[in-house]
């Protein structure tokens, strides 16, 4: 079998960067918002460089085959269900799970419900979100997460980040121009930015089921400068992990994969063998 360039799941087709030594130990990649699979080229490099094959899919919402409608096709467990597809499409029977921003939500729920899926897990910026949602309620996390609810309205948000990303606002997030200028043509309109954006409101759909403890062997990484994301749930997620635990603080803000390569490579690196 060779490398993917494609995957079907649930009647959608997911374009996917899978490079490195094909026999090589498998890593999997899962960009969040509103980047692509081109998130991790500086560190999908490096781990080449050290015989590491890596997989990272252009997620549902974000590959041109993949744009369902409706919001609760966002929902996590389709999340989850997208990366169990694409290591069947792979014929991988286990990968270690690399998640940043949402895809990092995404790396929680699939090594807590599929651990068998998963050699190891590393997380960067999100923390668990059981801790994340005990901060909000408790140590401030909600002034940092206002945006949420504001996703939640229809179609105001797609036309507003539309013009935002257009006029730079994600440079000043912190995320170099150049991949700000890469994730604005490829997602800079309403249209495109409906899959994304829905991922937020997917996240409210009803029945989803809880993101448990998980046991699989962890890093989470997190930017002590992260605007988005605070200290306070950070620290809280080791509660929710059993497997062997690392807590890797870098300093740093939120693009950890576009501004921090090295060490999140050595990261991952720790993790794959």
């Amino acid at each position: 079998m060779g490398h993917l360039r494609q995957y079907h799941h649930d009647g959608l087709t997911f374009d996917v960067q899978d490079a490195g030594p094909q026999d090589g130990p498998p890593v999997v990649l899962l960009h969040g918002f509103p980047q692509d699979a081109s998130a991790w080229d500086g560190v999908a490099g490096l781990l080449h460089e050290r015989g590491v094959r890596t997989l990272a899919p252009h997620q549902r919402g974000y590959s041109v085959g993949a744009r369902p409608v409706p919001a609760r096709a966002y929902a996590l467990p389709w999340l989850v269900g997208d990366v169990l597809a694409l290591l069947e499409a792979a014929g991988l029977e286990r990968a270690h799970v690399v998640g940043h921003d949402w895809g990092g939500f995404v790396a929680w729920a699939l090594a807590a419900w599929h651990p068998e899926r998963v050699s190891a897990v590393t997380v960067l910026s999100t923390p668990h979100p059981a801790a994340l949602r005990w901060a909000v309620r408790h140590a401030g996390q909600a002034r940092r997460s206002w945006y949420v609810g504001a996703f939640q309205v229809p179609l105001l948000p797609e036309l507003v980040l539309a013009r935002m990303m257009d006029r730079g606002a994600l440079v000043r997030t912190g995320l170099p121009a150049p991949d700000a200028q890469r994730y604005a043509r490829r997602l800079g309109t309403r249209q495109a930015l409906r899959g994304p954006v829905n991922w937020y409101r997917g996240a409210r759909v009803r029945g989803t089921p809880a993101v448990g403890t998980v046991a699989v062997p962890t890093t989470f990484a997190w930017g002590s400068k992260d605007p988005f994301l605070g200290r306070a749930a950070a620290e809280r997620t080791s509660r929710h992990v059993r497997g062997d635990y690392r807590f890797v603080e870098l300093d740093g803000g939120h693009w950890l994969p576009e501004r921090r390569p090295d060490q999140v490579a050595q990261a991952v690196l720790s993790r794959t063998g």
